[in-house]
């Protein structure tokens, strides 16, 4: 938050600035309205769409993108279902035909069961769309490694998972978030696995520039109330980032210093 306004400050994704540190997802919704008004309750400015699951060719009535329109929200198309580099990369330059975007959320997945990503392909055609003039955001395993060699690809930002995909587990491994944010400099969202406000909470507060999810919002009894408790959930751990927590002690410290009490006996 600024001091003078108490607004969140910008943050940037390649040529995009964002005041919003939270990127929703367009699946599992029972309807398109729905998916709109968390989008609105959520206050985010982006939402990811499946390429490969969505037609994005309509723009007639009963679209999605009728419902939410590239003029009003940025759309980040995404490579989801893509199990090898070609299929990512073709399904890439679809996107980008269809949405006259360069953003891409890019996924290359390794395994059918976890959904884990496949990393060398991933870096791989991470290489290759940056080369062709893409912002790449890469759907990535919470590797350090893999982040490094994904930023020197020229990535726009690294996008480690919390947690398997759907899985709503939260954060499993802080300890790497931490070491991925102190070894990268671009920003670093925590994409798949965040399923309720404390788990965006703690991405935040780790210090990550942001925070996307679907399963999350879309699969909560309420997904419009559970789109606003993400809002502040993020909003609320930025702000306490921003603060600086205080230390952890193992022992008690008393709220009240002891030098100065006056004595009463």
């Amino acid at each position: 938050m600024t001091e003078t306004t108490g607004r969140p400050e910008l943050y940037r994704l390649g040529g995009l600035e964002l005041s919003s540190r939270l990127i929703i997802g367009s699946g599992k919704y029972r309807s398109f309205e729905e998916n709109r008004a968390a989008l609105d309750a959520s206050g985010a400015e982006m939402i990811t769409v499946a390429v490969r699951r969505v037609d994005l060719s309509k723009r007639e009535a009963g679209s999605l993108l009728e419902h939410i329109p590239p003029e009003q929200f940025h759309i980040l198309p995404n490579t989801a279902g893509c199990y090898s580099l070609e299929d990512a990369v073709t399904t890439a330059h679809l996107a980008r035909e269809l949405l006259d975007t360069k953003l891409v959320k890019l996924e290359v997945i390794g395994d059918e069961r976890t959904l884990f990503p496949d990393s060398a392909a991933t870096i791989e055609a991470a290489r290759i769309l940056v080369e062709d003039g893409f912002t790449v955001l890469p759907y990535v395993i919470d590797d350090p490694v893999a982040c490094q060699r994904l930023e020197d690809c020229g990535c726009a930002a690294v996008m480690p998972l919390g947690a398997p995909i759907g899985s709503g587990l939260g954060i499993r491994n802080p300890a790497n978030i931490r070491i991925i944010l102190e070894t990268v400099g671009v920003p670093v969202i925590v994409d798949a696995g965040v399923g309720t406000a404390s788990d965006a909470a703690i991405a935040m507060e780790l210090g990550c520039t942001a925070v996307l999810m679907n399963t999350g919002i879309a699969a909560a009894k309420d997904p419009v109330r559970m789109a606003r408790a993400m809002n502040y959930a993020v909003r609320a751990g930025r702000l306490a980032y921003e603060s600086g927590r205080m230390p952890r002690r193992l022992y008690a410290s008393a709220s009240s210093p002891e030098e100065g009490l006056i004595d009463v006996r």
